[in-house]
């Protein structure tokens, strides 16, 4: 890891010198990769945990805020324009809208954890002006999880590289686990976000189904009736 901070500290100081600041700053405008990033240079000893973990949730919060002021203040044309442009897309707005209009906490909790969601979501709670205090509370709480989550992956793979460079003393390996640490979360979220999805389509699915026997049986009743020569009801 000597190597890595070397090449930090004589290729870009300023990193280092105000390294709290740009994880704030990266935090508040991109979030998952800054925040596993964030995990890697922990695992490297260049930062404190509980000093990153305070700006990393910082960061997601004023996040969050900025997508429910772009909710508030532009209605659902935000919403308009990025989800509801393709048919899929639209469909699937809808029926979260209508999951957030009966579980929103579950919602904001749930959707952050997803990979295409997530903002849709809080410009949706801004649109709707969804109880700010409410809306802080449930920020609060998946920044924290969120930024666990995120700084655990980047950690556990800073210290496979730790393990790693016993064998191979390379730079280069570095960011090639660091590349896999953010692979990993993206695929996770976009699992998740399948899974999320294909669950709000659920019920109508099971309707369908439901309304297919249905009409079978009422076919197969009615085929019955005319056999016996009594006329259907």
């Amino acid at each position: 890891m000597e190597n890595l901070f070397n090449f930090i500290q004589t290729n870009f100081p300023i990193l280092l010198s105000h390294k709290y600041l740009f994880l704030f700053v990266g935090a508040a405008l991109e979030g998952m990769s800054t925040i596993i990033i964030g995990g890697f240079l922990f695992s490297a000893r260049l930062i404190s945990f509980f000093p990153a973990l305070a700006v990393f949730i910082l960061g997601q919060i004023l996040n969050s805020y900025i997508w429910y002021a772009v909710g508030y203040y532009t209605g659902s044309k935000s919403l308009d324009k990025w989800g509801r442009s393709k048919e899929r897309s639209r469909r699937i707005i809808e029926k979260v809208e209508k999951y957030f209009h009966r579980h929103s906490g579950k919602a904001l909790f749930i959707t952050k954890f997803t990979f295409s969601l997530a903002t849709a979501t809080q410009i949706m709670a801004g649109s709707l002006k969804y109880d700010l205090k409410k809306y802080s509370l449930y920020s609060f709480i998946n920044s924290v999880c969120w930024s666990v989550l995120a700084m655990s992956v980047g950690y556990f793979f800073g210290q496979s590289y730790k393990l790693f460079l016993i064998y191979v003393k390379d730079l280069a390996y570095g960011i090639i686990f660091l590349g896999g640490a953010m692979g990993l979360i993206y695929f996770l979220r976009w699992v998740f976000d399948s899974v999320f999805i294909k669950s709000l389509f659920v019920g109508e699915r099971l309707k369908k189904i439901g309304d297919r026997l249905k009409n079978r049986i009422d076919k197969i009743l009615g085929n019955g009736e005319h056999h016996d020569g009594s006329m259907p009801l």
